[in-house]
């Protein structure tokens, strides 16, 4: 097998603790060579989002078709910015046909929009009908996405009414619910609930860092089970020896 490629699609951070930086440093880890489409640069620190400047969709545009799609072998999507950029990778990503991990970024975990409701309508129309796609909300974006409030009864329900949308797979996290942290997955082969003790701490970017390692598992050649075991199992590592960056604590 030649070199793998994961292509990553999301907003800067200039801290590299969340987004494209940090999806090339845990691609690195991994040993995948990634490449990037940057759809909005960001202005975060650990108070929050101060400030976020969309690509224009013709820039996004551009940067898509500068990518040898042949030599993809899945792709991450993270913050997009606005519902032009959205339109823009919903058509790449369905001529492509790759598998893509779509991590529906709503807002940052410091505080502060990464999408208006503009783009969030357009993430619900337009990215969770792809076919490749492996939809990876948390608690707040699938009830932002389905309009009505999800909680640890509804974990289920909420997974298959997404996936009914047309995607692939959907890894419902619940790691924000109380107790035990629930994760629920709904596929072709039915629906797996993942139960694990709460790791103490909080870590910036763990919705990115499972995205990613998703993405790096599926570009291995993992099937999705197989896929989010191994990225479930990554991001738990990562946020139990997570390090202090700037008053955030980080993946290392």
């Amino acid at each position: 097998m030649g070199e793998v490629i994961v292509l990553s699609i999301g907003t800067t951070h200039p801290w590299n603790v969340a987004g494209t930086g940090l999806d090339v440093r845990i691609g690195t880890q991994l040993g995948v060579r990634v490449v990037s489409v940057i759809a909005a640069v960001s202005a975060q620190d650990a108070r929050g989002v101060h400030a976020l400047e969309p690509i224009s969709a013709a820039t996004v545009r551009a940067q898509l078709e500068a990518i040898r799609w042949d030599l993809v072998d899945a792709v991450r999507v993270g913050a997009l910015g606005s519902a032009a950029a959205v339109h823009e990778v919903a058509q790449a990503l369905a001529s492509a046909g790759k598998p893509a991990v779509i991590d529906p970024v709503l807002a940052a975990t410091g505080g502060g929009a990464l999408a208006d409701d503009a783009t969030r309508h357009a993430i619900g129309d337009e990215l969770l009908g792809l076919s490749s796609a492996i939809v990876t909300p948390n608690l707040d974006e699938a009830s932002a996405l389905l309009g009505r409030e999800i909680g640890r009864a509804q974990l289920i329900e909420a997974a298959l009414a997404l996936r009914a949308r047309g995607a692939l797979a959907v890894l419902l996290k619940g790691g924000h619910l109380s107790g035990e942290p629930s994760d629920v997955l709904a596929d072709a082969d039915g629906v797996e609930m993942f139960v694990g003790g709460r790791i103490p701490g909080e870590m910036r970017g763990t919705g990115c860092t499972l995205a990613m390692a998703l993405a790096c598992a599926l570009a291995r050649g993992d099937g999705v089970r197989a896929a989010v075991g191994f990225a479930r199992a990554f991001v738990r590592e990562r946020i139990a020896h997570a390090v202090q960056v700037d008053g955030m604590r980080a993946a290392y």
